[in-house]
This record gives structure tokens, sequence and C-alpha cells, in this order.
């Protein structure tokens, strides 16, 4: 009877049979003489079957990307790379993040739920990179990392073969040596390649542009080393402050000079026009923190509006450039490229709202605000830090040509703890049983693989998020959110099915609802010590070293 070797797995799977002697003699075997034998029959394989047919995976992210703010979700900003995609591969309009940059990359890179605090992804738990170079992958990190600054916590500790960029949550673009307003005592951000810092930069300097630069010469380096490769591309684009080139800010200017209430209704019908909404679902209401446009400096909130479109088209020049890169290294066809965003638009205003101060310049330190924040999560309410849909939903893309349907859209639900497991289903591998001698406890998300081939998947029983005293679960169609801009005070129910604009409170109709998901949400708060939504301060918890 003859045995098998797997190399691989589905769906590109490569099995070599071999002799039933073949055991006998591997179990005669001394074990240094073994293993020096192994490595001259897997390098015969490999030689005979070609290199490793296993795909790359690139999977990038933006900062502070609302729902509608790239072309194929209903954007008026030019964004034709990640149209493309959207073109050749598949668009999620139901896909969840964490509402905050670091609760997002935690699950991001880990497949579980936040632990703690959510600003660090436990010892114990693998990453995605470390779990993806056990597996043979080269691994490599382009970007916003925000999960920890210091040894044993940075990328290289962590899983990265390779890592460039900004450890910190924020900086400025054109200098990130430049301290930062809005740190403690305006501390200047960590930056680093590596182990190595870096403090000085060049003067034409501008961190999407690097990111990019260093993830496609990553990219070069990897293939011509012959073995799969594993990138992370984090742009800290468009988060904060408002830093982009006068060329791509000209591209904008005056075309916000309606408001934001009028580039909601356009991108509101944009989506239902391409089918990414159903209709019923009404456009959410005005945001109770935003300005009266009649009374607002309009030149100048023009410009910031600009000035943020102006980031996000650099941010797709640059993923342009990335997929030139896949194509001229003969590889695009062998590359899954994932794109997601870490939290929807931001409202946040640094500072305060100050029209004296230029958006753009690197001298500045500006924000969108509430009102744009708001707009660039159409149709939804709400904005990053808030568990409403405006904070957690966000676009998810993913081409995968061959493997995944060009030109399609799904309405499955994703949550960001599903990557890893993707990840891991497309290398035809399964999460590992332990990691450093012991055992791991259950990856909670679930592969979207069979989602990415045109099926269905077993859907997850319930998701759950909690962020700064705001909190929600989703169970079926139905959703508890408690949020800490309703005056009431109270555990909110929508049926996301019907109403996923979150318009018509069903909670006082359904008591019994809101009892049974409350007590599930109150069990998961307390196996991931994570805080019930209303508390005023998060008990304290042994966090992650």
């Amino acid at each position: 009877m003859a045995g098998w070797i797997l190399c691989g797995d589905r769906p590109h799977e490569r099995r070599v049979e071999l002799p039933r002697d073949f055991f006998t003699l591997i179990a005669s075997m001394k074990s240094a003489f073994l293993t020096l034998w192994l490595f001259s029959v897997f390098g015969l394989l490999t030689a005979a079957f070609g290199a490793d047919p296993r795909p790359n995976i690139l999977l990038i992210m933006a900062d502070d990307m609302g729902f509608s703010d790239i072309g194929c979700y209903g954007s008026e900003i030019k964004t034709p790379n990640l149209d493309r995609l959207a073109a050749e591969g598949v668009r999620f309009t139901q896909f969840y993040n964490n509402a905050k940059c670091t609760t997002t990359r935690a699950s991001l890179l880990s497949g579980m739920y936040p632990r703690h605090s959510g600003n660090a992804i436990p010892l114990e738990i693998p990453t995605v990179g470390e779990v993806m170079r056990g597996l043979g992958y080269q691994t490599g990190m382009s970007g916003k990392w925000h999960l920890g600054p210091k040894a044993p916590q940075r990328p290289i500790d962590r899983g990265f073969d390779e890592y460039y960029g900004l450890m910190d949550g924020a900086c400025n673009y054109f200098n990130p040596a430049q301290p930062d307003p809005e740190a403690k005592n305006s501390k200047v951000r960590t930056f680093g390649h590596n182990d190595t810092l870096i403090t000085e930069f060049p003067k034409d300097y501008y961190t999407t542009d690097a990111f990019a630069t260093h993830a496609s010469d990553t990219m070069r380096r990897f293939h011509a080393a012959g073995k799969p490769f594993f990138i992370h591309l984090a742009f800290n684009a468009p988060h904060y402050p408002l830093h982009a080139f006068p060329a791509d800010i000209a591209k904008y200017r005056g075309k916000y000079r309606a408001g934001w209430e009028e580039l909601r209704r356009q991108r509101h019908a944009r989506q239902i026009a391409m089918g990414l909404l159903d209709p019923q679902w009404a456009l959410s209401g005005t945001d109770e923190h935003a300005y009266e446009w009649s009374t607002a400096h309009q030149d100048w909130e023009d410009l910031r509006m600009a000035t943020y479109a102006a980031m996000v088209d650099r941010m797709d020049q640059n993923i342009g450039r990335l997929l030139a890169t896949l194509k001229e290294l003969g590889i695009e066809n062998d590359t899954v490229v994932m794109f997601l965003s870490d939290n929807g638009g931001c409202s946040e205003e640094p500072g305060g709202r100050n029209a004296s101060e230029q958006p753009g310049l690197g001298s500045s330190y500006t924000a969108v605000g509430p009102a744009w924040g708001w707009a660039q999560n159409t149709p939804f309410r709400h904005y990053k830090s808030f568990a409403n849909e405006g904070g957690i939903s966000t676009p998810f893309i993913v081409r995968w040509p061959g493997r995944v349907k060009a030109g399609t859209m799904t309405g499955e639900v994703g949550h960001i703890i599903d990557v890893l497991p993707t990840c891991l289903a497309i290398a035809g591998a399964k999460y590992p049983a332990e990691w450093k001698t012991q055992a791991t406890a259950p990856v909670e998300g679930r592969s979207l693989l069979p989602v990415l081939q045109g099926g269905t998947r077993a859907a997850h029983d319930a998701i759950f998020w909690e962020w700064a005293g705001n909190g929600a679960m989703r169970q079926g169609p139905w959703k508890l959110v408690w949020d800490t801009l309703n005056q009431a005070r109270q555990w909110q129910l929508y049926d996301v099915a019907k109403d996923r604009t979150e318009l018509h409170d069903l909670a006082t109709q359904q008591p019994a609802r809101v009892a049974a998901m409350r007590s599930a949400y109150e069990a998961w708060a307390q196996a991931t010590d994570r805080a019930m939504p209303g508390q005023e301060k998060r008990k304290k918890s042994k966090r992650a070293e």
C-alpha cells in the first residue's frame, strides 16, 4: 500500500505517491541522517514540481476610512485601482471591524476578539505573522502597527521577518520625527525599521508613498527567494492629521461646497444604484454634533474634505503601484489581494475646529470633524469608536484571479476575526493546536474561503463589539447596541435585515430578546475581560506584557 506526502492543501494540493518501504526506511534511520535525508527528498520534490504552489497574500488596510469613501462603495473620490480590485474580485456589503485602531489590529492579526484593553495581543496567542511563518511563508509588514512599540510586542517579535513603519497611532505624514501635538507631552512617535529606530526623514518624504515602496521592495525580495509570502501593508491614511500634496488636493477643491448633507445624499443614491444597499434602508438622520452648513466656514470646510479625499486618492495611487509590481513579477494570478479599513470615518477634532489653520500643510494639524466623519460612513449612523454601523462596517474587497469570481458582491456577514482563519485556509493549513509548547485556545474567527469561492459558510452564532463604553452584539439579523450618545442610557435593538441604518429601536417591543442577548453579551465580556458598555471606567486587568 502506498503512502502520501501532501504538499499544501485544497484548493491547490499536490499528492506524491510513495512506496510502503519508504516508511520502514524512515523508522530505521538515525535522527541526524533522517533530517538531512528529508531535506534532500523535499528538495527533489520541489525541483520536480516547481516552486511552492501556495499563493502569496497581500493584506492592505486603510486607517479611519469610512464605508462610502472609495468609488466602488459609492464615493466621488477617484479610486481606480481599488475599483479595479472590486471589478476583478468580490465586495462584501456586511463586513465588520472593531470600531477602533488597536482593537481591530489585535483581531486582524490574531483571529481572536481583543483581550483586556485591546491594545496588544497576549503572547500566548499567535499572530498571523507567527502562524504564516511557521508554515514556511516569508512574512513582511509595512506601515502602522499600533500594538506596542517595545519588545516583545514589536512586529519583528511577533512573526514578521521584515518591518518598516509607524509603531504608534498617528504621525506627521511629511516628517514623522516632528512631535505630535495630540500625544502626551507632544512626544515624537515611534518609527522604525526592524529593530532600528528611525529619527530622520528626507525632505520629499510622505508616509503613504514610503510604506508602499517598502512593501513593493519586500515583495520583490521575497519573490526572488522562491517561497510564498504574506505581506501586510497598513497605511496610516487617511487618519488625521490632514496632510496631502497640493496637486492631489487640487483634484477635489470645490467638490464639497454643497456640504456634508448633500454629499451623503449623493453617495447614498450611488450606493443604491450599485446594489450595495437595500433601498428600504433609509439614509440615517443628521448627526447631532454636525455644524450648520449655512453658518460654516464653507471654503475652509471644502478644503479640509478635499484634503481628506486627496489622502484616499494618494493611497489608491500607491495600491496601483503594488498591483503593477505583482504584474511585473508575473505573480498577479498567484497572489490574493485583500483590502479593508480598521474602522469607520472619524469625528475627532484634536485641538478643536480652527478655520485659521490650513489643512494639507505639514505644519498644520487638522481633522475632518464630526459632520464630514458622519458623511464618510454613508448611509450609517455614527463613526469611529461607536458600535453603530457607521463605526464598525467598512469595505472588504478580495481579488484572487481564477479562484474568486470577478465582479461579484456578497451579503455574507464577515468579521475582522475571520481574516486570519481565511489566510490559513488559503494557505491550505489549520490553526495550530499548540503554540510555544502550550495548547492554544480555539481560534474565534471562521474562514471566509467558502464565500470567496462563491458559496456560503456556517455563520457565527453571534459577533460582539466593545470600545470606550460603546458595545454591540449581532445574532442573525438582530443587533443589540449600547450607544454612549443615547441620552436614555439603555440597550437598543434593531432588525438590521430590515433596518441596517438603525432608525427603529425595537427594544421596548421585545424585552425578552434584549434580556437574552444582554446575558450572552455579559458572558462574552467576562470571557474576554472586556468592559460592559456604560461603565465609566474599565476594570483593571492584567495587560499583555
